[in-house]
C-alpha cells in the first residue's frame, strides 16, 4: 500500500484517522481508491498508482506558476516560479487598484532541476511583500520571452470583532407566518422579527436558516441545507405585496383571496406544505412579472443582470429546464447536462422569458433582503441580519449542474461517528474538488461568500470544519466507511476573511462535532468566533459535568440548544433520547441513553442553583429562563435565543440521519400546546418578552 499512501497524501487524502473516542483508526483500502478516483486519479492496480504519481509530478513541473498564491497582510510568505534551467525570469504584481509592484526579493531555492522531456526546469522561489493591502491581485512571470500570471489573494491576517456583546434571535424562517404571508415565513416577516427583537429588547442580530434557493418544482426539497444552489435565494420568501409593480396590478383582490385561503388552510395544517405554498405564489409572481416597469427600475434590473453575469444566467437556465425534464440533471437528454452544450444555449433562446421570469425572481429576491437588512440597522441592530451558508448542495441541483468541474463525483460530504451522531452522517452532497477550486483560483467560492454577505450584517458557516477536512464518502458506502480529504484552509478561510472584511461582517463558524484541537485556535487567531451550545459544553478534562461558566470561549456564539435538537423544553423531558429511539438511530439501549441524560440534566440543574440563577422547586419556563441566564456568566460575545425556546415549543425541526421518517424542516412554530402561532403572537407572548428581557440584561451588563 506504499505507492497508494504515497498518492493519498499527495492529493491530500488521510489514510487514517482520529475517531471522537480519540482511537486511530486506518482507511480501508477500498476507500481511498474510490476517493482518488473521485479526485480524477486511477489508483486500483499498481500501475495505476505508478502513472498517477509520474502525472502528478509532472504536472508540478509543468507550471510555470502556482495556479493560486495566498499570502496574509503583515507578514511574508513565498511562491516558486518554475523556468528553463539558468534562464532569468522577470516578475511584478498588478494590484487590484491597477498599480504595479516590482523588485520581489528571491529566496533561497536549492532543489535540483527536473528533467521534463529533455528539457531542464528550474525552480526558483520569491517572496511575497508583507505591506501588500488585502485583494484580488495578480502576479506576472515574464520567461523566455512568454507572460505568465497568476491570482494573488491577500488576505486580512485578522478579523477585527464588533465592540461588546450582542444577542439576537435565531430562527427558522419558514416556520414563522404572520397575519399577512402566504403560508410560509418570508422576508417581511423576517424585517418585522428583526425590528420588534431589536427595538423592544435591544437585540443586535438576527440569525436565520440558509435562504438558499431549491428546485422550482414539487415536491420541493425541504431541507434548506439540501439547496439547489447556494449562491441565490428561494423566491418562496418573497413578499409579493412589497414589489414596486404589485401596487400598479389591475386586478390585486384576486391574489388577495388567494393569499387569505392558502394562510387559512397552512393554520389548519400540522406540517408546512412548501408545493402548496409555492404554487399559489408563482401564479401571483407571474402576474406581476407582467406588469410593466417604470424606467428607473428597468435601469435597476439592467444593473443586476450585469453584475449576475453568466451565473445568474445559468441558474435561471436551469430552473426552465428542471420545470421542462425534472429536477435531476443527470436524467436530462445528454446534450443539456452541460451549461457549455449548444443544446442549452439553443434551448434558452426559444424560452427566453421563462428564463428572463426566474432572473427576475432573484432581482427582487436581492432588493428585499437589502431592505430587510437596511431596516433591521434602522431598528437599533448593530449587525442587523445574520445568515446561514449550508455546507454543500444537492447533487442534481442547479448548481452541481453549473460547477461540475469543480465538484467531486461519486462521494458525498458528511461527517464520521461522534457521540450524538453514532452512525456518521451522509449528507447526499457533491464535495468541492480542492485541486479545481485552486486551479479556478477560487472563483465559485469566492462569488458564493460574496453572495452571502451581500445583505448581512454577519454570517453563520455551517461545518466550517470543512473548510480544513471533509468527510467523504464512496457511493453506495455507510457513512463510517469514508475518509477526510484536506483543503486549503489558508485559502478557504482567507477569501471568508476577506469578504467579510469588505461587508463590515462578523463570520461564526459552526465548529461542533469532531474538531482537530489546533483548528479553534487558527479561527481564533483569523478573527472568526466559534459556536458553543449548552448541553455540549461539558467539562471533559475534570469532572464531566457542566463546564464552568467562566472556562466559555469569548469569541463564540453561545446558545442553549440547536435545530439539529429539540427546543429546550422537548429536551428537558428527554425527546431527543425518545425520538432517536422511536428511529433506531441509537447504538446502545435506551435505558442507558436515558440515565445518562437524566445525570447530565441534573448537574446541569445542580449548576445553575449553585449560581443561584434558579430555585429549588424550579418548573421547566424558569430552568429555560437560567439556562438562557447562565449563558451570560460566560465571557461570549454572542449570545443567541432560539425562537422556538421564547414561545415554548416542544418538537424539533430537524433529525439527523433521517429524510422521510421524521417531517424534517416543516415544523410550524407553535406553543407549548402545539397551537400554531402567527407572528402578532410572538410579539405579545408574556413567555417570549420574559426569556428577550433575559438575553437584553446579559448584554446590558456586559455593555454598562
Amino acid at each position: 500500500m506504499t505507492e497508494l499512501a504515497d498518492l493519498a497524501a499527495r492529493y491530500k487524502v488521510s489514510t487514517e484517522f482520529q475517531d471522537w473516542t480519540g482511537r486511530r483508526v486506518p482507511v480501508p483500502e477500498t476507500t481511498l481508491v474510490s476517493v482518488l478516483g473521485a479526485l480524477g486519479v486511477p489508483a486500483g492496480t499498481p500501475d495505476e498508482r505508478r502513472a498517477a504519481l509520474a502525472a502528478h509530478d509532472r504536472e508540478y513541473w509543468e507550471r510555470p506558476l502556482p495556479p493560486t498564491v495566498v499570502a496574509r497582510t503583515g507578514s511574508t510568505s513565498s511562491f516558486w516560479v518554475h523556468v528553463t534551467h539558468g534562464d532569468p525570469v522577470g516578475l511584478w504584481l498588478r494590484l487590484e487598484d491597477g498599480s504595479v509592484r516590482t523588485g520581489l526579493r528571491q529566496l533561497e531555492n536549492n532543489r535540483p532541476p527536473y528533467d521534463l522531456d529533455g528539457r531542464l526546469v528550474g525552480e526558483a522561489t520569491f517572496e511575497v511583500p508583507a505591506d501588500l493591502p488585502p485583494g484580488y491581485h495578480r502576479l506576472h512571470a515574464q520567461a523566455g520571452g512568454t507572460d505568465h500570471s497568476t491570482l494573488l489573494i491577500v488576505s486580512p491576517a485578522t478579523l477585527s470583532p464588533p465592540p461588546g456583546r450582542h444577542w439576537g434571535l435565531a430562527t427558522q424562517l419558514y416556520s414563522v407566518t404572520s397575519e399577512n404571508s402566504w403560508g410560509i415565513g418570508d422576508l417581511t416577516d423576517l424585517t418585522d422579527l428583526a425590528v420588534w427583537s431589536a427595538a423592544r429588547h435591544g437585540a443586535g442580530f438576527i440569525l436565520v436558516n440558509p435562504l438558499h434557493a431549491a428546485a422550482p418544482v414539487a415536491p420541493m426539497e425541504p431541507s434548506p441545507y439540501l439547496p439547489t444552489s447556494r449562491r441565490f435565494v428561494n423566491p418562496i420568501y418573497l413578499r409579493i405585496e412589497a414589489i414596486p409593480e404589485y401596487a400598479f396590478l389591475r386586478k390585486r383582490a384576486p391574489l388577495g383571496k388567494a393569499r387569505a385561503e392558502l394562510a387559512a388552510k397552512a393554520h389548519r395544517r400540522k406540517r408546512i406544505d412548501r408545493d402548496a405554498v409555492w404554487k399559489t405564489k408563482r401564479a401571483a409572481l407571474k402576474q406581476v412579472y407582467r406588469v410593466k416597469r417604470s424606467a428607473g427600475r428597468e435601469l435597476a434590473y439592467a444593473a443586476y443582470l450585469a453584475r449576475e453575469g453568466h451565473s445568474l444566467d445559468d441558474f435561471a437556465t436551469w430552473c426552465v429546464l428542471a420545470q421542462e425534464y425534472g429536477p435531476d440533471w443527470h436524467g436530462w437528454p445528454a446534450p443539456l447536462q452541460h451549461p457549455g452544450n449548444a443544446a442549452v444555449a439553443e434551448f434558452a433562446a426559444t424560452h427566453a422569458a421563462d428564463i428572463d421570469f426566474h432572473r427576475w425572481l432573484q432581482w427582487l429576491l436581492d432588493e428585499q433582503l437589502t431592505g430587510a437588512q437596511a431596516t433591521a440597522e434602522q431598528a437599533g441592530m448593530a449587525l442587523g441580519i445574520m445568515h446561514d451558508l449550508a455546507v454543500g448542495v444537492d447533487p442534481n441541483g442547479a448548481d452541481a449542474w453549473a460547477l461540475q468541474e469543480v465538484l467531486a463525483l461519486g462521494v458525498s460530504a458528511g461527517a464520521p461517528p461522534d457521540e450524538f451522531n453514532q452512525l456518521g452522517q451522509d449528507w447526499s452532497q457533491p464535495p468541492w474538488r480542492p485541486d479545481q477550486l485552486e486551479r479556478a483560483g477560487y472563483a465559485p467560492f469566492r462569488a458564493l461568500v460574496n453572495a452571502v454577505l451581500r445583505h448581512a450584517g454577519g454570517v453563520r458557516i455551517d461545518h466550517i470544519i470543512g473548510l480544513f477536512r471533509l468527510w467523504w464518502i464512496p457511493e453506495g458506502a455507510a457513512p463510517t466507511e469514508g475518509t477526510y480529504v484536506r483543503y486549503d484552509h489558508e485559502a478557504m478561510i482567507g477569501i471568508v476573511a476577506l469578504e467579510a472584511q469588505r461587508a463590515g461582517a462578523v463570520v461564526v463558524g459552526e465548529d461542533l462535532g469532531t474538531v482537530e484541537p489546533w483548528v479553534r485556535d487558527y479561527l481564533r487567531e483569523r478573527g472568526l468566533f466559534g459556536t458553543s451550545i449548552l448541553w455540549f459544553e461539558l467539562d471533559r478534562d475534570q469532572s464531566g459535568g457542566p463546564l464552568p461558566a467562566e472556562r466559555w470561549r469569548e469569541y463564540c456564539l453561545a446558545s442553549v440548544t440547536t435545530h439539529d435538537l429539540p427546543p429546550t423544553a422537548g429536551y428537558l423531558a428527554g425527546e431527543h433520547v425518545r425520538l432517536r429511539a422511536e428511529l433506531g438511530l441509537l447504538t446502545r439501549p435506551v435505558d442507558e441513553e436515558l440515565a445518562d441524560d437524566r445525570a447530565e440534566q441534573a448537574a446541569w440543574l445542580a449548576e445553575l442553583q449553585r449560581l443561584g440563577l434558579v430555585g429549588a422547586d424550579a418548573d421547566t419556563e424558569e430552568i429555560i429562563r437560567g439556562l438562557y441566564a447562565f449563558l451570560g456568566r460566560t465571557p461570549s460575545r454572542l449570545l443567541a435565543l432560539a425562537l422556538p425556546d421564547a414561545v415554548g415549543d416542544l418538537r424539533t425541526q430537524n433529525q439527523p440521519g433521517t429524510t422521510d421518517e421524521y417531517p424534517n424542516w416543516r415544523v410550524p412554530l407553535t406553543g407549548p400546546d402545539g397551537r400554531r402561532l402567527l407572528l402578532e403572537d410572538v410579539f405579545t407572548d408574556p413567555r417570549a418578552a420574559a426569556l428577550a428581557d433575559v438575553m437584553n440584561a446579559q448584554v446590558r451588563a456586559m455593555n454598562p
